[in-house]
């Protein structure tokens, strides 16, 4: 396994209303649904176990697109979502946030009772991810939250954070078990949170294998051995690794410099370019216009796009909005009318007539064509008529 990047997580307090809640779920599962109709259950847990994705994911439910809040929600609104349809789909989700977390490895035997995997052996790998997050990483971030996602393969995918409250931040960690040779030497998919100054304690790194097997040495030898080291001068640190870093930042609104105008334009373009009269054609299914083709092409990338498409994942924030009215209310009715095509989308593709999730697809395909073309976007403009067409759209916020 390699990390995949880091990212700065602004802690933010609050809940998701019921509104918003029920309706992550709905299309939490839709999506989660095209991705395996395509792709399979465990190029899912791929993408989960992407920190760039998942933030991506959650910025597109209408969830904060920089903050903490995104895991705690897009984990439950999976569990929610995917939880009639596991069978079906081959996928479970386990744990939660607190009290719900400690009841991962009950629910992991549950569900080895059911599939006829090792649930005692997914329950003994969800304890070392803990603990090694916990204490084989001592970076100031206490756990709070554990979820733990696995396929009737055995396959499996967690995604867990902690928080400093001193620093009011969030680390969020991945972990997939694809081509886990070791639980203690470099195990992450990704460790996502702010860089920090100071000493970092990460015994998992590679490089701190000298020093695991030192420590085991020393232990054998007894007390003497352990206190000599300690009073000669200590050794120079090593260097930091260079990782790709997703900063996000302590704004709540989104700005310009936040997201690729080229791929925002393309989006545009593709939901606009042919008028309101094609859209029948272009998604075979009546009524969407072209606010709705916009949200669609966001959903598309959200299940199409390769890893590189979500360096900006305030982009996927435009498609929804935000609960707390960042960058705009979120359009009740552009969502429930996204759900609706994406549901139909995915009934028709599991009675073998994937014409409209074939056109979905085509419509992401569209929009990347479309970048090329796109020399500027009046970002302002955009955010500013979403706010002026937010009533008639049945835009909303928590307050």
């Amino acid at each position: 396994m390699a990390r995949t990047g880091s990212a700065s997580l602004p802690l933010h307090g609050g809940s998701v209303p019921a509104w918003l809640s029920s309706r992550m779920a709905r299309l939490g599962r839709v999506i989660t649904e095209a991705i395996v109709h395509h792709y399979g259950p465990e190029e899912f847990l791929r993408r989960l176990a992407h920190p760039f994705w998942f933030q991506s994911f959650g910025a597109v439910m209408g969830m904060d697109w920089h903050s903490s809040g995104i895991t705690t929600s897009v984990l439950g609104a999976l569990k929610r979502g995917l939880a009639p349809v596991s069978d079906e789909l081959g996928i479970w989700v386990c744990g939660g946030r607190g009290k719900q977390s400690r009841k991962t490895p009950d629910e992991l035997g549950l569900v080895g009772d059911h599939t006829g995997l090792d649930g005692a052996a997914l329950a003994r790998a969800s304890r070392l991810v803990a603990k090694v997050d916990s204490a084989a990483v001592q970076d100031g971030y206490s756990l709070y939250l554990h979820g733990f996602i696995v396929t009737r393969s055995g396959c499996w995918t967690v995604v867990q954070q902690g928080m400093n409250t001193d620093a009011k931040l969030a680390r969020r960690y991945h972990w997939i078990s694809d081509g886990l040779a070791s639980f203690v030497d470099e195990p992450h998919a990704a460790i996502e949170g702010p860089r920090q100054d100071g000493l970092l304690v990460n015994l998992t790194d590679a490089r701190a294998e000298p020093s695991r097997s030192a420590q085991l040495s020393l232990l054998a030898k007894g007390p003497d051995a352990v206190l000599e080291p300690l009073l000669k001068e200590r050794a120079p640190r090593n260097a930091t690794l260079t990782l790709p870093h997703l900063d996000l930042p302590a704004h709540h609104d989104v700005r310009r410099e936040d997201v690729s105008m080229r791929r925002l334009g393309a989006a545009l373009l593709a939901a606009s370019e042919r008028g309101p009269e094609r859209y029948e054609d272009l998604l075979l299914t009546p009524g969407v216009g072209a606010r709705t083709v916009f949200a669609l092409a966001h959903v598309a990338e959200v299940v199409h796009g390769a890893p590189s498409r979500f360096s900006d994942p305030a982009r996927f924030s435009l498609a929804h909005g935000g609960k707390d009215g960042h960058p705009f209310p979120v359009p009740l009715r552009v969502y429930d009318e996204t759900i609706r095509v994406m549901k139909d989308a995915v009934e028709r593709a599991k009675l073998g007539n994937a014409d409209r999730l074939s056109a979905i697809r085509a419509l992401d395909e569209r929009a990347r064509s479309l970048e090329a073309a796109v020399a500027d976007v009046d970002f302002e403009g955009f955010v500013a008529e979403e706010w002026a067409k937010s009533p008639e759209r049945g835009g909303r916020t928590v307050l």
